[in-house]
């Protein structure tokens, strides 16, 4: 058989990435692709990547027809870079993560340079003094519970419709932390950031007032052995931890805080002073795992006006939501889970109520590295509206 000379060139090619390709890392699975310490100790870097692949399926049900036609969509729901290490001195971390996907860099305009929001964490974190820690720069602010545990290491396909209400996510500033011991095992953990108050990757400036968020975090029965979601390590006695956070926007511009859009007026911005409160808890005990939260968010005005004082079409998300979820993990590492989500907004905002009842099923292989979740939720509404019927099927991958 002739070989011709492009043959031989692609099998030269396939040898030598068989040879000379075999570089072994002392790194493991879900541990990072680069996980490396400086030879003088004045430095680390830890690069993992994550994605998410999600499909979706919905159905509208009324009372008249039933269900009705089905809409399904395939998406990257999350693809991520992420860097963290320390500079100089252990005490002294960085952490910088990327968003890819289309969703994580979604939102440009001209508050951000009509630039895509790649960066979602770029932060210093500086333990100066025992158990203090100063952080600088952007990152998640001390909000609640759903928001603070990563993505990545939810016991769901995602978070609850009361994160995607009312959470407060990143922003731009300074946070303290601190852990405090009230003697056995019992921890409070404290959190004050002072924030500009507008969301992620804001290149204009603080257009109303400053944000300030505060968090006491009680944890009873000392430390979690793993704080995300599901109880991979069967807890031996009980855990639990109850948070409490308070947050205030001075002269707040956007519908949700420093979340949505912003309430722009014929003569520049609405302002109005955004309050929200948080109060939730975890519990795991030998392979159950439980959280619970409640948000409240209120607002000095909640619709916004124009100055002839008529109306924009724009209003402030003031109102109530309450979530509650439980699932039990198994030996094999198959895990079932209830969730019950309630969303109940202000009147003058809508007089409709939102009842989500959720099952989901979830196959850990490499605990948050490496799983497949499912879940089939039924949103109730009342008012007579078109209530939904969702099938979520989720990969996802962390190295």
């Amino acid at each position: 058989m002739k070989i011709t000379s492009g043959w031989l060139t692609a099998i030269a090619l396939l040898l030598s990435i068989h040879l000379y390709g075999q570089d072994i890392t002392e790194n493991k699975f879900g541990k990072g692709i680069i996980n490396t310490i400086a030879s003088d100790s004045s430095y680390s870097v830890k690069m993992n990547v994550r994605m998410q692949s999600l499909f979706t399926t919905n159905w509208g049900i009324t009372e008249e027809d039933g269900f009705g036609d089905s809409e399904s969509a395939f998406l990257i729901r999350r693809a991520r870079l992420k860097f963290g290490g320390f500079a100089y001195s252990p005490r002294l971390e960085y952490k910088i993560e990327l968003g890819l996907s289309n969703r994580d860099i979604s939102g440009a305009s001209p508050f951000t340079s009509d630039a895509p929001r790649y960066i979602l964490d770029a932060v210093v974190k500086w333990n100066f003094y025992k158990n203090f820690e100063l952080w600088a720069g952007q990152t998640k602010l001390p909000g609640n519970r759903e928001r603070i545990i990563s993505s990545g290491s939810l016991e769901t396909v995602d978070r609850s419709l009361v994160n995607s209400r009312f959470n407060i996510d990143r922003d731009l500033g300074l946070q303290l932390h601190h852990e405090t011991s009230l003697g056995g095992d019992f921890i409070m953990r404290e959190a004050l950031s002072v924030a500009q108050g507008e969301g992620r990757n804001i290149t204009t400036g603080n257009l109303g007032g400053y944000q300030y968020t505060a968090r006491l975090e009680f944890l009873p029965f000392g430390d979690f052995a793993d704080y995300a979601g599901a109880d991979f390590a069967r807890e031996e006695e009980p855990k639990l931890a109850v948070g409490v956070s308070y947050d205030f926007n001075d002269d707040a511009v956007k519908t949700r805080s420093n979340m949505g859009s912003y309430m722009i007026t014929d003569d520049g911005f609405f302002q109005t002073d955004i309050t929200t409160f948080f109060l939730d808890a975890i519990f795991k005990y030998e392979g159950i795992s439980a959280l619970a939260e409640f948000a409240h968010r209120d607002a000095g005005e909640i619709l916004a006006m124009n100055s002839d004082n008529s109306l924009t079409g724009a209003a402030v998300n003031a109102g109530s939501g309450f979530n509650v979820q439980a699932g039990y993990l198994f030996p094999s590492n198959y895990q079932v889970l209830g969730r019950y989500t309630n969303i109940d907004l202000d009147d003058t905002v809508t007089q409709a109520v939102e009842n989500q009842y959720t099952l989901g099923l979830s196959k850990y292989i490499s605990k948050h590295n490496l799983k497949v979740q499912a879940d089939l939720s039924y949103l109730n509404m009342n008012l007579g509206l078109e209530d939904d019927l969702m099938f979520r099927m989720q990969l996802e991958l962390q190295l």
